[in-house]
């Protein structure tokens, strides 16, 4: 019988940043991972034709400007990002585009052509929402959440705490409506706000809404496929003696005297570890490995509250036979090297309209954002051919039917969107060489965490965010299990690969065992901290 110091339950990118942390301070970590390979939702594959390599799930990074572990890790050693420009674009059937970029001037330029208001506007915004996250927003999201009446009052002593807290108790839709006039320029910025699951009409959680504007003139794109950060974030780990176990099913974790002491897999055998962490969602963790005879009624009720996303992303990967020709590219000669795209939304409302059908479980023929990775990274499909993915909300189950009603309808919906992209596009079937499709439920298939295709490991709702995340007892990664922590997108800050779970979850693990960090206090954290923010 093997024993370590910590046990990993599941290499996803919390997991493995969580286990490179601990592995470099000393520690024997072991990683078990369900899926013959480690990264969880950092996949990189060859789905369509050989040599053609697609982001099956993650894709657009958001933090990696922000997040200690790049120069912790010396991961930007061996892993190029870069951000194309524009970074998001909007499409509108009148033949106009909106585009943002990482330059107010240039953004400012293009909101113009819809409002001279607006125009100015962006001016004021765009610089205000970066000095919100580089004073509070990114800093918070790399240091574990205090209690909520703590928060309150730290927020109510600091100008911008008070503007924060101010955003949270709007709705995204009256934000973005209150900053903008005009009807592209509402539809782009509250698709930005809400492309990760938002809903546009719940206040609470609206802090995320200048994050998320933020980020759209921000998102990076992994040079050689997402799943490089998992391979690099697993190097440091195997440097510093540890290990990863992949095609590895979890019978249950072992309790011992009401203490967690290590796993038991499915074929019987037993590994000892004086803590486990767990990456995975909080039904897996405590119902399925834990079990509810070990666990407090209180504790049980509150973990029946959690909820998973009331929306999935259905996804189109393609392999092109050429490049993507835009309809509009003559006037807007900056758009064959827009990062992402948004098409087939004309208004806010049809948005609006949009992610109303989708929480019904209605499929029409709406919008989504598609991007032509190849276009930046020529590593990722052979010379002169490319690579392309459509990315649209869809429900988990199909209203008249279940989540296996996907069976049926993958291609007909797969063709719905292929009719709106042509709109745009208009040589995308005939380059297309084969298509890859990936629906809510093949997401709950493959990433067992996902449940519901949640691909956040949970909604983005007031009562289960910040020091509610996933609850009040797990949100600091110790749980109300002796030698049991959380470490993945369902505790603080969530999912959207921001390398936060696991970064946080590795300081209160050390901390607990009485064991120095051997990395620093991150220079943002320690502003925040003496602007009294955190």
């Amino acid at each position: 019988m093997e024993t370590f110091d910590v046990i990993i339950v599941g290499a996803g990118p919390n997991g493995l940043l969580c286990g490179a942390y601990l592995a470099k301070a000393g520690l024997k970590v072991l990683l078990l991972e369900k899926r013959h390979e480690i990264g969880g939702g950092l996949i990189t594959e060859e789905v369509t034709v050989p040599n053609f390599l697609h982001d099956t799930h993650a894709i657009y990074m958001a933090m990696i400007d922000y997040a200690p572990a790049i120069k912790d890790l010396q991961l930007a050693d061996n892993i190029k990002w870069i951000s194309p420009e524009p970074v998001m674009s909007m499409h509108f059937s009148d033949g106009r585009v909106l585009s943002i970029y990482p330059d107010y001037e240039r953004t400012s330029k293009s909101l113009a052509q819809f409002s001279a208001k607006d125009a100015k506007a962006y001016l004021e915004i765009g610089p205000r929402f970066a000095e919100l996250m580089d004073k509070f927003l990114a800093p918070a999201t790399y240091k574990p959440p205090i209690p909520t009446f703590e928060t309150v009052i730290k927020m109510e002593s600091h100008e911008i705490g008070r503007e924060i807290t101010e955003y949270s108790g709007r709705t995204p839709k009256d934000i973005v409506f209150s900053l903008f006039e005009s009807e592209q320029a509402r539809a782009l910025f509250l698709y930005a706000a809400c492309m990760w699951g938002l809903d546009p009409e719940i206040e609470g959680v609206s802090y995320l809404v200048p994050l998320l504007i933020n980020r759209a003139s921000q998102y990076r794109l992994t040079i050689g496929g997402a799943h490089r950060l998992a391979h690099w974030m697993y190097k440091a780990i195997y440097k510093a003696g540890g290990r990863a176990w992949t095609s590895q099913r979890i019978k249950r974790i072992i309790m011992e005297d009401g203490k967690a002491t290590g796993v038991e897999l499915i074929d019987g055998e037993i590994l000892k570890s004086k803590i486990v962490v767990s990456s995975v969602d909080p039904y897996q963790t405590f119902f399925k490995y834990v079990g509810e005879q070990h666990l407090e009624p209180d504790f049980v009720t509150r973990l029946n509250d959690y909820e998973w996303e009331s929306s999935s992303h259905f996804v189109y990967h393609m392999a092109l036979n050429e490049a993507p020709q835009f309809k509009h590219s003559e006037k807007y000669p900056d758009l064959y090297k827009t990062f992402i795209h948004v098409v087939g939304f004309d208004t806010a409302q049809e948005l609006l309209d949009h992610w109303k059908n989708v929480k019904e479980g209605e499929l029409h023929q709406t919008g989504f954002n598609c991007c032509f990775p190849s276009i930046h990274d020529p590593v990722v499909a052979p010379k002169g051919k490319h690579t392309g993915l459509m990315s649209q909300h869809a429900p988990y189950g199909i209203k008249g039917g279940d989540a296996d009603s996907w069976y049926r309808e993958r291609e007909i919906h797969g063709e719905r969107c292929v009719n709106v992209l042509e709109k745009f596009v208009p040589n995308i079937r005939n380059i297309m060489l084969r298509h890859y499709i990936t629906t809510p439920l093949d997401i709950e298939n493959k990433l067992w965490d996902m449940g519901k295709g949640s691909i956040k490991q949970g909604a983005y709702l007031p009562l289960q965010m910040g020091y509610l995340r996933p609850n009040e007892y797990c949100s600091q990664y110790a749980t109300p299990v002796p030698g049991l922590y959380m470490c993945g997108a369902s505790v603080y800050p969530g999912g959207l690969v921001t390398l936060g779970a696991g970064y946080n979850a590795a300081g209160r693990i050390v901390e607990d065992l009485g064991i120095t960090p051997w990395w620093p206090k991150p220079q943002i954290v320690a502003n925040a901290e003496e602007l009294g923010l955190l």
